[in-house]
């Protein structure tokens, strides 16, 4: 029997038959609401929770968390000043990096840490979802399996398993607030919740420009549920849009800025391609939000083009649903506001504007899907309203689907465990997929599994050998691998096929395998190219001041390591490069400063612990030298070069000027004990301190040690010195102090 209808009065011909009920009792129950909320948040963590335990992964998480020195640092005034401009990423998101500082310095770089933000930003804006359909529709138990579908699908395993993704879930929170405080406004008419809801839209905006189409479907919110159409103007309802129009174009201008580097020309992917794409990404959506299997991370973009009758059929069927939807428009508008909810929110990364390499991505679902889901639950809702037993077969069917859910969403986060397991996942649903292919060997190669990581980088060569990425990469794994001639000419080749567009990093990697074939001319070169491509890449300006040094150019050097610790003030090898430049410059003083500053960076950074017991030997500090060469060895014992250098520095004590040798014959002693007796330097050493100190027998002693292992070493110029350091002890005569100048032997 059907319901009977109100006939207060005629409605307009084209005006939206209010579709909303009075609320039942149940709505009222404050503890029901609370526990769906609960049950929503317990369903999130049950699917997500397991990402506390996941590390970083090697797709942007390095650009936009931990190796992004303005991020990792935290939040100060230059990282929330930068993070405003470019902020070290392609993407112009400032509230979004401005969440991830917070991270850093909440969590430093434990993945964990970040990991749970994201799962509590969409624990939040799942709950949101609900309560806004809830006060939209004035339905309870629709909302509440749309937003449990909503959080659990496998298609927001990006969204929230990827630390770098925090775009979505941040930006997701502010779109159920817009809505909110928009509902509000429409109820309430009060400025301060319109002001609340352009607010709450320009934060979205700041953290990800997806929200550039809201405007539009807050007109078709305006249509269904909120029925305002038969109500108010469309003046009106215009006019309320312009203030959310003008910040959707306002932030327009620095997204287009921070990605046009990403952006693709039309030569490379020709608009009759991009369309074909829309069209048959737009279908598989469709198909993956009823059937989300083989979802991978990366899927490539067709550059050969789609086969004609995949494009026909994913045309057909678009076309049919916009039609069906166009004709229930009056009847049952929740489909004409769920469909173009759907669509609305995908024009913006559908394709029309390509940005890299990928046809589509699980991601771009994440808040377009909501309006699909809203149309098949009201829809599923109203053509089971004469079912018997309908709620114990709607809430049996429920329990099913969110159970699959549930299920299927764990195991599609599971992929996301660490870069290895995620590139071989998506490996499996896209076998030629080249740039999952270029990236799973860059985790095999992190790995250490260098040869393994060599086999993907050429297979995706042999897939795409126009592929430069693949050659930097393969270039960098046979660096590893200590084959420097190989790997100049796979850089060389990807440079060439990159035909001016070479990143900074790309120069850097070939002038570094320049630099260890000594040739450096061409290293510096490369390394020049670098810093005109991005001044601000650190790393290069370190390295050509490393170049600068080694060709004996040290005022230049010291230029340029200066320019890298302003850069990167928190490198230890950069620090020490610095310091070793103006200890050759004479600047010893300064050089002390610092390998001091490296070792409070690192405490084990044995180099910089080496130079600094180099520089204070120079400044005649030698008791605080030979402090730091012990310390060096306690780190490196095996070193020959540490182990020399302190037998210098107790050979420099012993000869010291009013040195009566007991204190130098303890220090030599004890490395001699440390080091076994193998160090004919160290034994040199304990000889000149006993004969300074009257022990001629044990000096003696210990110089024919010295003489017996020098020889086996084959050392001529320490043979020829300790014959005569010999002959001295046994007339029984310690060495002059004229002769510490006589390093003959010394390494």
């Amino acid at each position: 029997m059907k319901p009977k209808r109100k006939t207060k009065a005629a409605p307009a011909k084209n005006a939206v038959p209010r579709t909303t009920v009075k609320k039942p009792a149940a709505l009222d129950n404050h503890w029901m609401v609370f526990g769906i909320c609960v049950l929503l948040a317990l369903m999130v963590w049950i699917v997500f929770g397991q990402t506390k335990q996941f590390p970083f992964v090697n797709f942007d998480d390095e650009s936009y968390v931990y190796g992004n020195h303005a991020v990792s640092h935290g939040l100060t005034a230059n990282s929330v000043a930068s993070a405003f401009g470019e902020g070290g990423s392609d993407n112009w998101v400032p509230l979004t990096t401005l969440s991830h500082m917070l991270d850093c310095q909440l969590y430093g770089l434990n993945a964990g840490g970040h990991h749970v933000t994201n799962v509590l930003l969409h624990m939040a804006t799942a709950i949101l979802l609900f309560l806004v359909l809830r006060k939209m529709t004035g339905t309870l138990w629709r909302s509440a399996f749309v937003a449990a579908v909503f959080a659990i699908h496998p298609l927001r395993a990006e969204s929230v398993a990827w630390i770098s993704e925090r775009k979505d879930v941040l930006c997701g929170l502010f779109f159920m607030l817009t809505l909110w405080t928009y509902t509000n406004y429409v109820r309430t008419k009060s400025p301060v919740h319109y002001a609340a809801a352009l607010l709450c839209v320009a934060l979205g905006l700041l953290s990800k420009p997806i929200l550039v189409t809201l405007p539009f479907l807050l007109l078709l919110l305006d249509y269904w549920p909120l029925n305002r159409m038969a109500i108010t103007t469309l003046r009106q309802i215009i006019v309320e849009k312009i203030p959310f129009a003008v910040l959707s174009l306002a932030v327009c201008v620095p997204t287009i800025l921070a990605e046009k580097s990403g952006i693709e020309t039309i030569e490379k992917f020709p608009i009759f391609l991009r369309l074909e794409n829309a069209v048959v990404s737009a279908a598989v959506y469709l198909w993956q939000f009823v059937y989300p299997a083989g979802l991978a991370v990366l899927y490539p973009f067709p550059l050969q083009g789609l086969p004609w009758i995949e494009v026909v059929a994913a045309l057909l069927l678009l076309a049919a649903i916009t039609a069906g939807v166009f004709y229930w428009r009056i009847k049952r508008p929740y489909l004409f506001v769920g469909w173009f909810w759907f669509g609305g929110m995908l024009v913006p990364v559908i394709g029309l504007v390509q940005v890299g390499g990928q046809a589509m991505a699980d991601r771009h679902t994440y808040l377009s899907q909501i309006g699909l889901c809203i149309a098949v639950t009201w829809l599923i809702a109203e053509l089971s309203t004469s079912w018997r037993h309908r709620p114990l077969i709607l809430g049996s069917l429920s329990a099913i689907i969110l159970t699959a859910l549930i299920c299927c969403a764990r195991l599609q986060t599971s992929y996301w465990a660490n870069s290895e397991i995620l590139w071989r996942h998506a490996l499996a649903c896209t076998p030629d997929n080249v740039w999952s292919r270029s990236n799973y060997g860059d985790a095999l190669s992190s790995d250490g599994r260098t040869d393994d990581a060599i086999q993907q980088y050429q297979q995706a060569i042999k897939l795409d050998p126009s592929y430069s990425q693949a050659h930097y990469n393969l270039g960098n794994a046979l660096i590893k691998n200590g084959a420097v001639d190989e790997a100049i000419v796979q850089y060389q080749e990807a440079l060439k096929l990159d035909r001016g567009a070479a990143t900074a990093q790309d120069h850097n990697n070939l002038g570094m395998a320049l630099l260890q074939k000594g040739q450096l001319d061409e290293a510096i070169n490369h390394f020049q190219l670098a810093i005109t491509n991005d001044p601000e890449y650190a790393e290069t300006y370190f390295n050509l001041g490393t170049a600068l040094l080694q060709k004996g150019q040290v005022d230049e050097a010291i230029n340029q390591l200066q320019n890298a610790i302003e850069k990167n003030p928190d490198s230890t090898q950069t620090r020490n490069n610095f310091g070793m430049a103006l200890f050759f410059k004479g600047r010893i003083p300064d050089a002390v400063l610092q390998y001091q500053e490296a070792l409070k960076l690192d405490p084990d950074y044995v180099v910089a612990r080496n130079n600094l017991g180099n520089a204070l030997l120079r400044e005649g500090q030698v008791d605080e030298a030979i402090a730091q060469y012990q310390a060096a060895l306690k780190i490196q014992r095996d070193s020959q070069q540490f182990q020399n250098n302190l037998a210098f520095a107790i050979w420099t004590l012993a000869m010291s000027p009013g040195t009566n040798g007991t204190k130098a014959v303890e220090l030599a002693q004890n490395a001699n004990q440390a080091t076994d007796g193998s160090n004919p330097l160290i034994l040199r050493a304990l000889a000149a301190a006993d004969a300074q100190k009257g022990n001629f027998s044990e000096a003696i002693t210990a110089a024919r040690q010295a003489l017996a292992l020098a020889s086996t070493q084959q050392e001529s110029a320490l043979i020829l010195a300790l014959q005569k350091e010999i002959t001295l002890y046994q007339a029984g005569s310690p060495l002059p102090s004229a002769d510490q100048t006589n390093l003959a032997g010394w390494q």
